[in-house]
């Protein structure tokens, strides 16, 4: 199962659950029947009156979660070409009621968000009460890359960063460390790696029955005070100026331009952002742009519900099959795109992603019930 569920005793008899991601040799990418797993974990948890608090983690140094396991959806997706495989409506429909179940988890959630942590990775981060970084992270949506786009609740989160830079992040799959994510509002609290244990002893010697919000907060507040000095350097905030200028731009054509000339910039964080940009997929660039427009009034629902169509979508077309397979399955690093060149994507394609791919009614309508 690549899942590890454990309840730990504290004081007056509260448990703490910990639901600890064990997939290490894939970096914890997340499979259906984890989704699942942790999915009936957490709704048991949530009804049980004696569990107080949740943390959700990963195991291994290297990595929280890399995101989805998008290999066997790939393979699906190349074996019935132009429809949509059942294992991608079932795995989506299933990943993206647990992102929004932990958004409205009815109890405290913390989520230690150490190493890499990448695609349906920041989706279980940002959906967390209480989202933690340290030295380890690196934080990104790295979608563009594969022929996918940033899901999992990122048309929410991007659209809602300073000026432009969800949309560059979204655009370049860019990297943000721990510091970064303070500074941008996707983290609560910056820990050191190894106060994971300082963190769960801490949890256990609460008293969860008064002032337990303010209980918390002074014990986050404490841990962070003895890492303040191992933050890293800000990276995006400082360059946000320059980013706003050079997106202030009037379609993705014109942003595509202006950031594909970062290759060859002086600054490495810049040119690494060009060149992924560059040899990433036009039609991504594309549904970005679209996505993070459109986002900007939709509630949360919504927002999973509008993924939810954009996901299917990708699956019934070639890019996101072949971005997989350049990128994860063959590794020759050379996908070959459908629509190579940003000017010649269709925009009754763009438009048509967002368009139902489905019988009846939305599978994620009841979202908004919840």
């Amino acid at each position: 199962m690549n899942l590890h569920f454990e309840e730990l005793t504290g004081n007056n008899g509260a448990r703490l659950g910990i639901a600890s991601l064990d997939a290490e040799k894939s970096l914890n990418a997340l499979t259906l029947p984890m989704i699942l797993a942790l999915s009936e974990r957490l709704d048991a948890w949530a009804k049980d009156p004696n569990i107080t608090c949740v943390l959700l983690r990963g195991n291994g140094p290297k990595a929280f979660c890399v995101g989805g396991e998008v290999r066997s959806l790939a393979k699906a997706c190349r074996e019935q070409p132009g429809v949509v495989p059942p294992l991608a409506a079932e795995f989506f429909a299933a990943e993206y009621r647990l992102d929004y179940r932990l958004h409205t988890y009815p109890k405290p959630l913390i989520c230690w968000g150490h190493g890499y942590v990448l695609g349906g990775g920041m989706g279980l981060l940002q959906s967390a009460a209480v989202r933690i970084v340290t030295p380890s992270s690196r934080l990104a949506m790295p979608e563009i890359s594969i022929g996918l786009y940033p899901d999992v609740g990122a048309s929410w989160f991007l659209s809602r960063l300073p000026g432009k830079l969800g949309l560059f992040l979204g655009l370049t799959g860019a990297y943000i460390n721990g510091r970064d994510a303070l500074d941008l509002g996707l983290a609560d609290r910056f820990l050191r790696d190894d106060q994971q244990d300082e963190l769960i002893e801490g949890l256990l010697q609460l008293n969860w029955q008064e002032q337990t919000a303010i209980q918390l907060n002074s014990l986050l507040r404490a841990l962070a005070q003895e890492a303040v000095d191992r933050q890293p350097e800000a990276q995006w905030l400082p360059r946000r100026a320059r980013i706003d200028e050079w997106l202030d731009v009037g379609d993705v054509r014109c942003a595509w331009r202006a950031l594909s000339l970062l290759r060859d910039h002086t600054d490495p964080l810049f040119r690494r952002a060009g060149k992924t940009l560059s040899e990433g997929c036009p039609l991504t660039a594309h549904l970005v742009w679209e996505q993070i427009h459109r986002a900007r009034h939709l509630s949360l629902a919504e927002v999973f519900q509008m993924e939810y169509t954009l996901s299917l979508n990708c699956c019934r077309h070639p890019e996101f099959s072949e971005g997989v397979r350049a990128r994860l399955i063959d590794k020759d690093q050379a996908p070959y795109w459908h629509w190579p060149d940003i000017n010649t994507v269709p925009d009754k394609v763009v438009q048509a992603h967002f368009s139902k791919a489905w019988e009846g009614r939305h599978p994620l309508a009841d979202l908004s019930d919840y």
